[in-house]
């Protein structure tokens, strides 16, 4: 056998144990008994190639490195719990700019986080039923409850509407789900107060104390990009003078500015049928869904008012976030 003090001074032998080892993927007993050394001396050869720079470990991001620096770049930006970017690959829906890559990479978020037993809420809206259309990958049931946050009945596009996006989660995750049979937004506070009143709208309000994830897409105070108007809830008309107030988007039909501040759509706000808001902001797990550059200022806001603290959007929209 070859002695400990050659092997130390023969750079030759460590490349050629290094190459045996990481590029042929030979064992370490298969190297000591082809080149007639001890196992010792092959493990010393091997950690020498690394001190000598002869052999460079790199950790590399399987997806793409570019990505996974811009999501830890964003995580400590903004102190969120975690940022997951996707290529900007854009969906025309006719309302919404949507990456198709935003759905699946949020089904897979939510199989590894989610747990038998979790009560997890659900907003309404495009980007929402463009998650449940993904691609389906769930290897198994996660037996996990799904609550409207807001409530979901109108008169019209009944696919995005709260219910229908709840039970559609329930179907794929193998999971139950609760309907929350209400307007989202009720004409007058007190007859939304009364309405609160039921016993059976009571439960679903119960209900929300448990919810430890809920799902949201951050919609724009945009004439053509604006669930509330494509629903009906609320018209042209207002959403302008929504925008002149300073609104920059909404979570769950509840406006807020760019410091994430409601206080400016209060009276519209206090109608709408969910989950208050001030609850939403100390659920554990609130992930946020949104692509494209014209969604920054809105996800800004959101963060800003602790609206989310998990980020699901794509490389325009982080791009945008990073320039601001």
């Amino acid at each position: 056998m070859v002695s400990i003090k050659k092997i130390i001074d023969d750079t030759r032998l460590i490349f050629k144990c290094c190459s045996l080892y990481y590029d042929d993927n030979i064992s370490q007993q298969e190297i000591c008994e082809q080149l007639n050394i001890s196992r010792p001396s092959v493990s010393r050869m091997i950690k020498l190639g690394r001190e000598l720079g002869i052999v460079k470990i790199e950790v590399n991001n399987p997806y793409n490195l570019t990505f996974g620096k811009l999501e830890r770049e964003l995580e400590k930006k903004f102190g969120l719990k975690e940022v997951i970017v996707v290529e900007s690959s854009p969906i025309e829906t006719g309302t919404e700019r949507i990456s198709s890559s935003l759905g699946e990479e949020t089904i897979n978020f939510l199989s590894r986080t989610l747990e038998d037993g979790d009560i997890v809420g659900v907003s309404m809206g495009m980007t929402l039923q463009n998650v449940i259309r993904a691609k389906r990958n769930i290897e198994e049931a996660i037996r996990c409850t799904f609550v409207p946050i807001v409530g979901g009945i109108g008169e019209s596009r009944l696919d995005i509407h709260s219910n229908y996006i709840a039970g559609e989660f329930a179907k794929l995750f193998g999971g139950d789900c609760v309907q929350f049979f209400s307007p989202a937004i009720f004409s007058n506070v007190t007859v939304l107060e009364g309405f609160l009143q039921e016993k059976s709208v009571r439960s679903i309000f119960n209900l929300y104390r448990n919810v430890g994830t809920v799902i949201m897409g951050i919609g724009i105070p945009e004439r053509g990009g604006s669930t509330l108007m494509t629903t009906g809830y609320i018209d042209g008309e207002v959403l302008d003078s929504f925008v002149a107030a300073g609104a920059v988007g909404d979570i769950s039909l509840q406006f807020f500015d760019q410091s994430g501040s409601t206080e400016n759509f209060k009276e519209f706000n206090d109608r709408v049928a969910g989950m208050p808001i001030e609850q939403l902001k100390k659920v554990q797990k609130r992930i946020g869904i949104a692509g494209g550059s014209q969604k920054a200022q809105a996800v800004m806001g959101a963060i800003k008012g602790g609206f989310l603290n998990i980020l699901i959007t794509d490389l325009d929209c982080a791009n945008a976030l990073i320039e601001m």
